[in-house]
């Protein structure tokens, strides 16, 4: 399925900042803007402010308020990093990141379990047949299960 182009971190963090609105949620942001201060750009000289390519690289952090506990990490290279109650799901393509608040927030993301091997997933699907699902680690915070499915 077609998403919205989000070109920046800034129009990243914008998009962020809608999803949150429709749900109601508080919205906190730090922003990291240049090379000698983007994570992962550590080996760019101290106060080196563009890429060798002349841009200006932007991250944010963006912690949600609310249940469930969200923060995602934006990073220049166009993908980001969601964390769900604890549960880490690495390198969602930016353009997805609406898409999956929306699906957590608009209760479509449910914990699969296993009992062989053992083992709970955090499933959070998105329109198009995109799904992201990340092992939840030993102990089920209440939000993670009021959401398990058998």
């Amino acid at each position: 399925m077609s998403r919205p182009s989000l070109p920046t971190t800034e129009s990243a963090v914008r998009a962020v900042r809608a999803v949150a609105a429709e749900y109601g949620r508080a919205v906190a942001v730090e922003e990291d803007i240049g090379a000698d201060l983007t994570s992962r750009r550590t080996s760019a000289a101290l106060f080196t402010v563009v890429d060798p390519d002349g841009s200006l690289p932007h991250e944010a952090y963006v912690e949600l308020g609310g249940v469930p506990a969200v923060a995602v990490r934006f990073f220049p290279e166009d993908d980001a990093h969601v964390t769900v109650e604890g549960i880490e799901f690495l390198d969602v393509p930016r353009e997805s990141v609406p898409a999956f608040l929306r699906s957590l927030y608009g209760g479509l993301a449910w914990v699969q379990g296993r009992f062989f091997p053992p083992g709970q997933w955090l499933v959070v699907p998105l329109p198009g047949d995109e799904t992201y699902r990340e092992r939840v680690g030993v102990a089920l915070t209440p939000w993670l299960a009021r959401i398990v499915r058998g």
